[in-house]
């Protein structure tokens, strides 16, 4: 008899900081969901996310939950214990992007993207892999596009305004 194995998309050091930093923004996607994302049919963002089975998005308010330099240091070591790897560092329009990735006999099983700025850190957690040339596409587009849809002008749970 077979038994299939559960495999957990999000890293624990990520499922550790959103129970660290409760009541933070977090969406999961799922690829079917990035592509339904993809309202002007774009190719690019097609091949971007091809490889991404299931992506955790976390957001936290760094001065409304007290999350400084010491916290991020801690979080990179975090990932670094799980086996993930640093790969690239880059500095664009104010935020700091920090790219991280897990990988077993040669193929990418993980992929980390933090994205830090003065007053919020993003974390997209994939189980998967992304082009890393696009990696900061990915979060451009999230940001711009459709994650800020959930966080300005939308409405919450009980219908009020955010």
């Amino acid at each position: 008899m077979l038994v299939p194995t559960l495999v957990s998309a999000q890293t624990e050091t990520t499922n550790s900081l959103q129970e660290k930093y409760e009541g933070s923004f977090t969406l999961f996607f799922y690829n079917n969901t990035l592509k339904m994302l993809n309202q002007q049919d774009n190719a690019d963002f097609d091949i971007l996310v091809k490889d991404i089975e299931k992506m955790k998005f976390l957001m936290i308010n760094k001065e409304d939950k007290g999350f400084g330099n010491t916290e991020y240091k801690s979080l990179v070591k975090g990932y670094e214990g799980e086996s993930y790897e640093s790969i690239m560092t880059s500095r664009f329009d104010g935020r700091n992007f920090d790219m991280f990735m897990r990988e077993k006999n040669g193929d990418v099983k993980g992929t980390v993207i933090l994205v830090n700025d003065s007053t919020n850190l993003y974390v997209l957690d994939i189980l998967g892999k992304i082009p890393l040339e696009k990696a900061g596409s990915l979060f451009e587009i999230l940001d711009e596009n459709q994650i800020s849809k959930f966080m300005k002008g939308g409405t919450n749970r009980k219908g009020k305004e955010n």
